[in-house]
């Protein structure tokens, strides 16, 4: 189940088809319940879809608004266990569960003080509510999956049964041979992600014009929408930063990280970091901040970090600018290929083992009331 998804989604869409995907291949069927424009049902090879009619929250997105209309689904399904990938209006799903001895897994994919502090651009009052709701999901949730130490941290104390499963990357897809960096003499940056403060590209942005500043002949190249595109080209200025919108395809966004000398993953708050271990299974070296989950997957042969402010992002790339090349390049590589889907699947598929309770019969007879009722 899950919140948040739709055409142009990045990392969380990557991680629910992938699981996804791997679930099916070993055997399981599996039920995805997500937003959508209208109530509908799609039978696909990697399992059984179900949009919920949901209300729009942005242009892009659009959120379950009434959450009985999504456990309506789940009654119909009789699933052995959810996966639920949203603290907010699918949290209801944990008690569901547990009223009917199902196994539930809380997926976290944000961490909510960050998240709400950049999101709100204040800080007062939002770890007490977020520590109130961790502590209550702790108990619905029968596990709480984390895929950093850095997301790991905002459940300390609430008793949760924390499971850390690191996300995986497609080593076949992004790899070094998807393009080259073309020496010119001018220094190519890359960001990839959402165009929306909760991600920071303010400061990717920021990085690149004080590069620009210090008379560094520098080129940054946007791949993503949002709502601050416009705040990010007043950041610009006179600076190189070109936004070039979504880019539809995975095999299209590995040749724009492969042919990038830096990419910037600078977001003090992220959990983890898919597009980080995208441009280095592309053989492209990160910056990170020194903060966030991001900053676990970046070391010294892949890349370099600083604090989240700009003049110390663009000291980090400066540092690495002297070691760009061939050697560079194999560390990025090389550290993306410690994490694979494969081993995040099994990881997964071995918690939800785990975690059942009872197997019910289920039918496709709730295929047929939903198409019916929907």
């Amino acid at each position: 189940m899950a919140n948040f998804v739709g055409p142009t989604s990045g990392g969380m869409k990557v991680v629910i088809d992938t699981l996804g995907e791997g679930y099916v291949a070993a055997g399981h069927e599996r039920i995805l319940v997500v937003p959508g424009r209208r109530d509908h049902i799609e039978e696909t090879a990697s399992g059984i879809v179900v949009s919920v009619r949901s209300p729009k929250l942005t242009p892009q997105y659009r959120m379950i608004a009434t959450p009985w209309r999504a456990l309506d689904v789940l009654d119909r399904f009789r699933p052995t266990t959810i996966e639920v990938s949203d603290k907010w209006t699918l949290s209801p799903a944990g008690r569901w569960a547990a009223k009917r001895g199902v196994g539930s897994v809380m997926f976290s994919h944000e961490r909510l003080s960050d998240m709400l502090a950049m999101w709100m651009r204040r800080s007062f009052g939002v770890e007490a509510a977020v520590g109130a709701l961790n502590r209550r999901l702790a108990k619905e949730f029968d596990a709480v999956v984390v895929t950093s130490r850095f997301a790991a941290d905002e459940f300390e104390d609430t008793g949760a049964r924390l499971e850390l499963v690191p996300l995986g990357v497609d080593l076949l897809t992004f790899n070094p041979s998807a393009g080259t960096p073309v020496d010119d003499g001018v220094l190519k940056l890359v960001y990839a992600g959402r165009l929306s403060h909760e991600k920071s590209p303010q400061l990717a942005v920021a990085t690149a014009a004080e590069l620009h500043r210090r008379g560094r002949a520098v080129r940054m190249d946007l791949y993503g929408t949002g709502p601050d595109q416009k705040e990010l080209e007043e950041i610009a200025g006179d600076a190189p930063v070109f936004f070039h919108g979504f880019v539809d395809g995975r095999a299209e966004l590995a040749k724009r990280f492969a042919a990038a000398d830096v990419s910037l993953s600078v977001c003090p708050a992220e959990t983890f970091g898919l597009a980080v271990l995208e441009a280095l299974a592309c053989g492209t070296p990160v910056v990170t901040a020194n903060r966030g989950g991001a900053r676990e997957l970046v070391d010294a042969s892949a890349g370099a970090s600083g604090a989240p402010e700009p003049a110390s992002l663009a000291d980090a790339v400066e540092s690495l600018v002297p070691r760009l090349g061939p050697v560079l390049r194999a560390g990025a590589r090389a550290t993306a290929e410690k994490y694979t889907w494969r081993s995040t699947i099994q990881r997964m598929l071995a918690l939800h083992e785990d975690l059942v309770t009872e197997v019910p019969y289920r039918s496709l007879r709730g295929v047929d009331r939903f198409r019916r009722r929907g």
